[in-house]
């Protein structure tokens, strides 16, 4: 029969072994390029546009970082329990001293960020995907009363075909035109300004492609 202290040094060799596998890199991981909190965001901004025109899908892999490209691929390390995940930089922030990243609730449950709330990280580079395609159009006004900027659209509806109030948290924005082509909705713009509307080319959201 084996004695149970002659067990205890291949135990705890185990249990080294266990604790450096669950904080290994995955394979395909680059260089750290960040450390500092991660934290999370949800059911309040499930729907809404991200920064990079998607909408943002809180059951993603995705995350929000300050000046990562979009599209950025990052692998996102928990210091404390060594548990990882990949996630695709889609939207803009946190915008809280400290926190390096913003992940959507599916990845702050894989990466044990999700019941903390918040937690110590490093972030890896990985690589890079598209972000999709893109469409344009031309803003002319902005307003927090609705009725104001439903007056403008309707005095512009007269000589443009395409013209929509498109509501946010705390704006409506007046905006013209569904473009594929920057240059096109560029063109727009220059027409408006001229008539001294204070236009500017804006981005769409994905989901208003011109033919989807």
């Amino acid at each position: 029969m084996r004695r149970p202290y002659l067990l205890l040094p291949a135990l705890l060799l185990t249990l080294a072994v266990s604790a450096c596998a669950s904080g290994a890199r995955r394979p395909g991981a680059g260089p750290v390029i960040e450390r500092g909190i991660a934290s999370w965001y949800g059911p309040g901004f499930h729907g809404n546009h991200t920064a990079s025109g998607e909408r943002y899908d809180m059951n993603a892999l995705t995350a929000a970082h300050k000046t990562l490209p979009f599209g950025t691929l990052v692998e996102v390390r928990n210091l404390a329990t060594g548990e990882t995940v990949r996630v695709r930089i889609n939207d803009r922030g946190p915008f809280v001293r400290g926190r390096v990243i913003d992940l959507s609730r599916a990845a702050a449950r894989a990466a044990g960020v999700w019941g903390p709330g918040t937690a110590p990280v490093e972030l890896l580079a990985v690589g890079r995907v598209p972000i999709g395609p893109r469409a344009f159009a031309v803003q002319v006004g902005a307003f927090q009363e609705e009725a104001r900027a439903q007056q403008l659209a309707d005095s512009l509806c007269r000589d443009y075909p395409q013209v929509a109030v498109r509501a946010g948290e705390a704006w409506h924005r007046v905006q013209v035109g569904a473009f594929a082509a920057r240059s096109a909705a560029e063109a727009l713009a220059d027409e408006l300004a001229a008539l001294g509307y204070p236009a500017v080319v804006v981005p769409l959201p994905l989901d208003e492609l011109p033919g989807g």
